[in-house]
Parts: structure tokens; C-alpha cells; sequence
């Protein structure tokens, strides 16, 4: 794998990182009978901000994105997709560490969640996370500092 590079998201970026989210998330919401790209991609765009959206690049081709959110008493990973060919090479893992190099910096807890039977859990479980709480369609995760 080549090594991971982030960059800041630009705002006419919005429309193609939407797309690389529904792709992503097909899977998992096809399993759950909740597909709808219209309504996936509306729901990440209602809320894009590139200020704080970074670009995964792998030689020098979008390969995801994430979005991370300073909270008063947390950082938020909001958002975390790879291209669905690109997945299980170790990016996500990377992507995670610089969150979580982040969070560790600020002193803060990170905090996320996933979509209740994605595959997304057992890999958030697997860098250090904990489960923290349920809501219907989603499971609250939080890592902090000083843990794995």
C-alpha cells in the first residue's frame, strides 16, 4: 500500500465525495433494507463542510474521505468511506490512526458511529473503540486517549 495522504477538502469536492459515500455504504444498507442513494448522498451534502472534510489520495487518486468535528469535550468522526475497491488495504487503519494521533493531541476522546450490522463495527471495535450506546439504526463508539 502506498502511504496515506490527506488532504483539505475543497467545496466543489461535495458532489463526488457524496458518491464515493453512497458507494460505500451500499452494502451496508442494502443488508438493513434501508438503500436510497438520493436519500444517502442529500444527507451527507446537507451537512458538507471542507473545512473540516480531509481527502484520502493514494497515488494521487481519491481513494475516501473522512470528516472529523471538534466537539467542546470530543473530536467526532462524522464520516469515514473508502472506495469500496480499495477497502481491506489498510487505509481506514491509517485514516483512524491520524484521527486518533488528533484526538490524542487535544487531549479529547473520539467518538463516532455505525450503522447497526455494518461491517464497520467489528473494524471500529478492532482499532481500540468501545461500544458506548444504541440507538436504533446505529451503535456509539468511543476511543480515548491512552487506550489501544
Amino acid at each position: 500500500m502506498t502511504a496515506l495522504i490527506l488532504r483539505p477538502a475543497t467545496g466543489a469536492e461535495g458532489p463526488l465525495l457524496a458518491d464515493l459515500r453512497v458507494r460505500a455504504m451500499r452494502p451496508s444498507l442494502e443488508a438493513v433494507g434501508r438503500f436510497d442513494p438520493l436519500r444517502a448522498r442529500s444527507r451527507f451534502l446537507d451537512g458538507f463542510d471542507p473545512a473540516v472534510t480531509r481527502v484520502i489520495l493514494v497515488d494521487g487518486a481519491i481513494a475516501g474521505f473522512l470528516v472529523l468535528r471538534p466537539r467542546a469535550d470530543h473530536l467526532y468522526l462524522d464520516h469515514l468511506y473508502l472506495d469500496p475497491e480499495l477497502q481491506g488495504a489498510g487505509l481506514g487503519r491509517a485514516a483512524v490512526a491520524q484521527a486518533k494521533a488528533e484526538a490524542k493531541a487535544a487531549g479529547l476522546p473520539l467518538r463516532l458511529m455505525a450503522l447497526r450490522d455494518s461491517p464497520a463495527n467489528g473494524f471500529y471495535l478492532a482499532q481500540g473503540f468501545r461500544k458506548t450506546g444504541e440507538e436504533p439504526m446505529d451503535i456509539l463508539y468511543e476511543w480515548t486517549p491512552g487506550t489501544a
